[in-house]
């Protein structure tokens, strides 16, 4: 049989979806990743890339359409690749996460026996992000990638940030356009702004942050004065130096040109507070909801101590500290550890510690003076837990591990590594934090099958 070719159009049926939110297909014994389709519709498929044992391809008719099928209600979502599932309902949309998570969990998790409850989704699925990342390219455009490209789709709105954030970014378009602010562009290495950067808190207040290839802006002041005239709530605006030749977005250091470097924010029922680089949930609603999990799987009580991997600002630290007698937090970023150690006496929590350090390094430091926690949580980002961690953790030997996870693909993997050292999975949930898109974070609880 011929091999398929790209632009050739095939009808086909979704069978699935793939772990960025693509329908799955099948042609000719070969999969096809689907831009646009919904489990079970058949389709009038273009293909767009052919390799070598896979093929790309975008619906250019629905023959037979899903019930759960809807009309986006985003001009830009044919071009933009900041959503995935703009084309179903989001119910589907629940699904086909509880489908990814399930996947990733007992083909490579090894689960065998799996009780997934139906994905918690989220009360807000628009405007629900209180933090924004605009790349900048020439033109100015500001917007987001164009899905499986680096050309940026320039968005007046976005509809899962938040009001301020569109308003902050109209005035840094005008200011460039007015003053002939040049955009770094990635080949060259040349120009100026790279990132827009928005956090906004539950009082509606805003932080922006300018990420640039050099140490400094033209006409610093005619931007803060563009910045406050947009925004009423603006509380501070910094510039991000990032002149290194790569696709990070934060910077190496920052510079505030007015007001604070920070912001201040409720999660739990504590006082958090945020710098730009400090890692915080987008979707705080649904945060609580995580966090809530995992201090429900952790089964911690007062005679017990936790480790808290990957703290980042101390946000799980905190929560766990609720119930435990002692919580050790552990994170490699300097200035993260900084402020956990500020937000847990912002907030009146005694019976928590943090060093500074990679979460091996930390677990060993810790098993070395005698530490034994009863219950391990981590939070890695997304490439999971290396092996070595794994093996830290295992050595401990806690009666619990907490593994929250926003990639169900390294999650299944590092679930199978704990299984291999007697650690079994007992409970699992997903939270939906992000509508819209074809991210999920999952909580497991992992329990030691033989103390």
């Amino acid at each position: 049989m011929d091999r398929p070719a790209e632009q050739q159009l095939h009808q086909l049926t979704i069978e699935g979806y793939a772990s960025d939110g693509s329908g799955v297909a099948r042609l000719n014994g070969m999969v096809v990743f689907v831009q646009g389709g919904i489990q079970g519709e058949t389709c009038q498929v273009r293909l767009t890339h052919v390799g070598r044992s896979a093929l790309w391809g975008k619906v250019t008719e629905v023959i037979v359409p899903s019930t759960a099928r809807v009309v986006p209600d985003c001009p830009h979502y044919a071009r933009c690749g900041g959503c995935q599932f703009r084309h179903m309902d989001y119910g589907q949309e629940l699904e086909a996460k509880r489908q990814r998570v399930y996947d990733a969990l007992t083909r490579l998790g090894g689960v065998e026996r799996l009780e997934l409850p139906p994905v918690l989704g989220s009360p807000r699925v628009e405007r629900y992000r209180n933090k924004a990342q605009f790349p900048v390219s020439r033109g100015p455009r500001i917007g987001f990638y164009q899905t499986r490209t680096h050309r940026v789709v320039d968005v007046p709105d976005c509809l899962l940030q938040s009001e301020a954030a569109g308003r902050l970014r109209r005035a840094v378009k005008e200011w460039m356009t007015a003053w002939s602010i040049p955009a770094y562009d990635e080949k060259t290495r040349l120009g100026l702004v790279r990132h827009l950067y928005v956090r906004t808190n539950r009082r509606g207040e805003s932080l922006c942050c300018l990420l640039i290839n050099g140490r400094g802006v033209p006409r610093a002041h005619e931007l803060v004065s563009a910045l406050r005239s947009a925004e009423p709530g603006l509380a501070g605006v910094v510039l991000g130096i990032n002149l290194s030749h790569s696709n990070v977005i934060l910077g190496e250091s920052y510079r505030t040109l007015w007001g604070q470097d920070f912001l201040s924010d409720q999660l739990c029922g504590y006082t958090f507070q945020l710098s730009v680089p400090s890692f915080y949930q987008v979707n705080p609603d649904q945060a609580e909801a995580l966090y809530g999990k995992a201090l429900e799987f952790s089964g911690l009580t007062r005679g017990d101590t936790a480790l808290d991997l990957y703290c980042g600002i101390g946000t799980i630290s905190l929560v766990l500290a609720r119930q435990a007698g002692m919580v050790w937090g552990a994170e490699v970023v300097p200035q993260a550890v900084d402020d956990a150690v500020k937000n847990a006496a912002r907030n009146g929590v005694t019976n928590v510690r943090f060093l500074q350090g990679d979460a091996g390094e930390a677990a060993r430091r810790l098993a070395a003076e005698g530490v034994a926690p009863a219950v391990v949580c981590v939070d890695p980002p997304r490439k999971g837990l290396a092996e070595d961690v794994v093996d830290t953790i295992a050595a401990m030997a806690p009666r619990r591990v907490v593994y929250v996870s926003c990639d169900p693909g390294t999650l299944g993997r590092d679930v199978k590594r704990f299984a291999g050292h007697g650690y079994g999975l007992t409970r699992a949930a997903a939270v939906d934090l992000f509508p819209r898109t074809a991210h999920v974070e999952t909580v497991v609880l992992l329990e030691r099958e033989h103390p």
